[in-house]
């Protein structure tokens, strides 16, 4: 993946893995972004790094559908979408929600209009003023934790296991094995279309943001992910998680999750007040 350099940082999948750490007014950002294993076609996720004004901060992962034919054509088209939507903003924060939702619908009629049937999930935090609000479609991931490992924020994802998972009918461990893990109602590319917008919530200092592709949600457990990201240097954080899912991509045994995949992480760290 190789970083477009401007205002902002788009991850694009260029290159077999990409590594880079963003030191922001806001806090600390780490992404790591790599192709799956012995995958020959390119990384199909894509991620932005998007600082807007002084106090706002858009972080956004997009994972191509597989089986689709243009899932990467797809993924980099929404983050570039939502980059370009936001440049053109006004970059005041009442702007901030209203141009998150218009570069989702333009993004969706973009992808329709390719008439390729592609499509992508995507996920975006928009971190204002120590709150983060989460905008998705589709099942990837975004999480805040505390750094006793208390979960602030997860989003549901739009996937029957995720529903089943948020009603209690099935077990968080083994929705990462199921079956039917990868159907999803909802992305980007269709005509029924649906953004869901979480309600702001409170970051403390050293509070930690998680953004995530199923390249990562399918190969740990969510509890291992949760004690990795709530201590530590970020950038060993990311670094921990990567090394983790790529062991357990090349060797599930013991009854491991195991699925080899495209994998991008953002993480984001509150910077502390004292």
């Amino acid at each position: 993946m190789t970083p477009q350099a401007g205002r902002e940082w788009l991850y694009l999948g260029d290159t077999e893995l990409a590594s880079a750490d963003h030191d922001l007014p806001q806090g600390a950002v780490s992404i790591r972004s790599m192709r799956a294993p012995d995958k020959e076609t390119a990384n199909e996720d894509a991620a932005a790094v998007i600082p807007f004004g002084k106090t706002a901060l858009i972080l956004a992962v997009a994972d191509g559908v597989g089986g689709t034919p243009a899932g990467r054509e797809a993924s980099n088209r929404a983050v570039r979408t939502l980059s370009e939507v936001l440049s053109r903003t006004e970059a005041t924060t009442d702007n901030l929600r209203p141009a998150i939702l218009d570069a989702l619908e333009e993004a969706n009629r973009s992808i329709i209009n390719s008439s390729r049937g592609a499509a992508t999930t995507l996920v975006v935090a928009e971190i204002v003023d120590g709150q983060v609000r989460s905008y998705h479609v589709g099942d990837s991931e975004l999480i805040s934790v505390g750094q006793r490992g208390r979960v602030k924020l997860r989003i549901t994802p739009h996937s029957p296991t995720g529903f089943a998972v948020e009603a209690g009918l099935l077990d968080e461990d083994e929705a990462v094995q199921h079956d039917q893990r990868h159907l999803l109602f909802n992305v980007i590319g269709t005509a029924d279309m649906r953004i869901e917008v979480g309600a702001p919530t409170t970051l403390d200092a050293r509070d930690t943001v998680l953004l995530a592709s199923d390249g990562l949600m399918d190969n740990l457990y969510f509890d291992e992910i949760v004690e990795v990201v709530r201590k530590g240097p970020l950038s060993e954080a990311a670094d921990e998680l990567l090394k983790r899912a790529v062991s357990r991509m090349d060797n599930g045994a013991g009854g491991q999750p195991s699925k080899p995949d495209d994998l991008t992480v953002v993480l984001f760290r509150r910077r502390s007040t004292s």
